[in-house]
């Protein structure tokens, strides 16, 4: 248990780190985008994240719901990507919490943000009175908030039922870039079974 709460704290505390420092970074990267595009290419960038959020939170439930034996045949037969496929299966509580917490909550606020200054520009482009600013943010927020909705119930669906599928694709993403260059995320420790040591058969002792 102690084991358990100290992995659990480690990964709760890097992936706090990790979140901060994703969050600046898109934060900055999406706020240059738009500070030079118009409003239409703003929504544009805004739906990219609202897909990336979708696209990543479907990975997230692909990885629980994915699973681990039919991996097994197909890395003994040395299949590029089984094996990794198999190490996102057994950390899919990471793995789904990167994808799902990280990317996708990152994703929902960035987009949000992005949304309220896809409006001023479009109420600034459209010479419309401030007192129409309001609803034309609402309208955005409410259309962005329905895609992203509406895509994630979607994105529910094709993780379930094309887990094994999704995971092995990832997998062999994992797979390239390890042989590629020399980067492994996940370290699957094969159980080995202990051979008996046969012993010599003696003859009963006699007094």
């Amino acid at each position: 248990m102690r084991d358990l709460l100290r992995q659990s704290m480690r990964w709760a505390i890097l992936i706090s780190l990790v979140t901060a420092l994703l969050a600046m970074v898109l934060t900055l990267v999406s706020s240059s985008f738009l500070n030079g595009l118009p409003w239409q290419g703003g929504l544009l960038v805004v739906l990219l994240i609202v897909l990336i959020g979708v696209f990543f939170d479907m990975l997230g439930i692909a990885a629980t719901a994915a699973q681990e034996r039919p991996f097994h045949a197909m890395a003994s037969k040395k299949v590029a990507g089984a094996t990794q496929a198999v190490g996102i299966i057994r950390k899919a509580d990471q793995f789904a919490n990167f994808c799902n917490d990280v990317v996708g909550d990152i994703s929902g606020i960035v987009s949000g943000a992005a949304g309220f200054a896809v409006a001023a520009a479009l109420v600034f482009s459209m010479d419309l009175p401030e007192s129409n600013r309001f609803l034309v943010e609402a309208v955005l927020v409410g259309i962005i908030s329905a895609i992203t909705v509406g895509g994630k119930a979607i994105g529910k669906s094709v993780a379930i039922r094309y887990a094994n599928e999704l995971i092995f694709q990832i997998g062999r993403i994992f797979y390239f870039f390890e042989k590629r260059f020399h980067i492994r995320v996940f370290n699957v420790k094969t159980k080995k079974k202990r051979k008996r040591k046969r012993g010599v058969l003696r003859a009963p002792r006699t007094d």
